[in-house]
């Protein structure tokens, strides 16, 4: 597995990252024997950086047991999810994350979303702090905005952004160039837009209530009957060159020059040998510009509602 620096910092990543909020439960229950097999092939396959967050239900836990004796083969990246920056909550928080994840340290501590509410110079100190403590070796970012980010940069380093970006949602192209210009790590999530770009979904899908891909618009409606087409036409366009989507969403993400590790979801050793695979795969200028043919115009919007009966089907244009 080929690996990347990430930013301007010490981390040699793997290209793909183990993205960790399936086995949390985020997609249903996975048994968490399961879990810790997957972890384990992904490690053995090279996929030895891995992504969660406080906010991933049992993630950290589940990944807590696996990593016992492994600790120092990955590097481990989580995240502070609550809308609390107080400091006396961020230092609970990544107490609790270390207990958790039954380590010492992390090695890349993400703040989820921004927070309006509390000053990110505040934020931002209270983090420098921590690791001049040595609890984290370095800060990264979540669902910033190159604005954000370039703000927080004002208060320390910060080696890597996470924004959503796929072969559908493109929305945080600018973030992507700002990062690239300043050298952060950029390292997306929903590189398989929750499965929608893994082909095993089709139009009238139901999911289990514990899935919360339910209340997702691109699953629903008119919006789902668009999007299955031209995935199917784009995993036609895989298996003519002996691949399948998953591959191609994964190859197509690593493409692009400012990324240099995609995060895709696993929750079974199969998928964890399909993503080994994907990293292999490089497109060509020619097979770009065929990929972006079959795409055309469609970007939907990405909107996730609070309950089922709440989603806005009329909202998914494109």
């Amino acid at each position: 597995m080929e690996t990347r620096v990430l930013g301007k910092s010490d981390l040699k990543v793997s290209t793909v990252c183990f993205g960790a909020w399936p086995i949390g439960g985020g997609m249903g229950r996975v048994d968490p024997q399961e879990a810790v097999k997957t972890i384990h092939a992904a490690i053995n396959a090279g996929i030895a950086f891995i992504d969660t967050a406080e906010g991933y239900q049992t993630s950290e836990s589940v990944l807590g047991q696996a990593l016992k004796s492994r600790r120092d083969s990955v590097i481990l990246a989580t995240k502070l999810s609550g809308p609390d920056h107080s400091e006396s909550h961020i230092r609970n928080a990544l107490e609790n994350s270390l207990s958790a994840l039954n380590t010492e340290y992390i090695d890349l501590y993400q703040l989820h979303t921004p927070q309006p509410k509390w000053p990110i110079e505040n934020t931002m100190e209270i983090l420098n702090d921590l690791k001049e403590e040595g609890k984290i070796r370095h800060i990264g970012l979540s669902n910033f905005t190159s604005g954000q980010t370039d703000e927080a940069m004002g208060y320390g380093p910060i080696v890597s952004s996470q924004p959503r970006y796929n072969l559908l949602f493109r929305q945080e192209d600018p973030t992507l160039a700002f990062c690239e210009k300043n050298e952060i790590g950029v390292i997306p999530h929903s590189v398989l837009a929750k499965g929608l770009l893994g082909g095993s979904y089709k139009p009238g899908h139901i999911f289990a209530t514990d899935d919360e891909r339910r209340l997702f618009n691109f699953f629903q409606g008119d919006l789902f009957e668009t999007i299955y087409k031209v995935t199917q036409n784009l995993e036609e366009w895989s298996k003519n060159n002996g691949r399948d989507l998953i591959q191609l969403a994964i190859a197509w993400t690593l493409a692009n020059s400012a990324i240099t590790s995609a995060i895709v979801g696993m929750k079974s050793v199969a998928q964890v040998e399909n993503a080994a695979k994907a990293a292999t795969w490089k497109l060509t200028s020619t097979d770009l510009s065929e990929i972006e043919s079959i795409i055309g115009n469609l970007r939907p919007a990405w909107i996730k509602a609070q309950t089922p009966e709440d989603i806005p089907y009329k909202y998914g244009s494109y």
